[in-house]
């Protein structure tokens, strides 16, 4: 019983910028580090972050891949360690496969002195699922998330870019079956 020499292995080069997403993200990336002075392009981290995730492409849509913070990183010539925390950090970034329409329940002050438990307990028991699940079918996901601002509105959820307000179960369930 000697010790015994692992082969080595060398990483592979990282790709060229060129090559890292699609022409279409890289020009939404370099639109957004354009707004910044040459030293300060990591101000387009969270930008660039958006720009991949809500990217429709066969590899992950909705979600952030490793492989898609890593080559975030590269692009932005950051260590990938402050693209983890970033995306890691903030809970508009998805780090694993999330349903067609997410559904974020706002259960802050407002919307939970307003009534969004009885809106979180409607929308488990109706699509089967607790929070911080997708359904079996891909279609939904379902996210607690802080204050998303409309507090006037409360209580409130957000599916997409759309934010839905003054809930009840059967206002929930309209929009649910608005969805495709």
């Amino acid at each position: 019983m000697g010790f015994k020499m692992q082969p080595m292995t060398v990483p592979e080069p990282a790709p060229g910028k060129d090559q890292l997403f699609t022409p279409e993200i890289r020009a939404e990336i370099d639109r957004w580090i354009a707004k910044y002075p040459a030293e300060w392009k990591q101000s387009a981290l969270m930008a660039a972050l958006v720009a991949v995730q809500d990217a429709d492409t066969d590899n992950n849509p909705g979600w952030l891949s490793q492989k898609d913070l890593d080559d975030v990183a590269h692009y932005l010539d950051l260590p990938p360690i402050a693209v983890y925390e970033v995306a890691t950090f903030y809970s508009m970034y998805e780090l694993k496969p999330v349903g067609r329409h997410k559904i974020c329940v706002c259960t802050n002050v407002s919307c939970m002195a307003c009534g969004s438990d009885e809106i979180v307990s409607h929308l488990e028991g109706k699509l089967g699922i607790k929070l911080g699940q997708t359904t079996e079918d891909g279609h939904y996901t379902l996210k607690e998330v802080e204050c998303l601002g409309a507090c006037g509105g409360a209580p409130m959820f957000q599916i997409g870019k759309q934010y839905y307000e003054n809930l009840t179960p059967d206002r929930v369930d309209e929009i649910l079956d608005g969805l495709e």
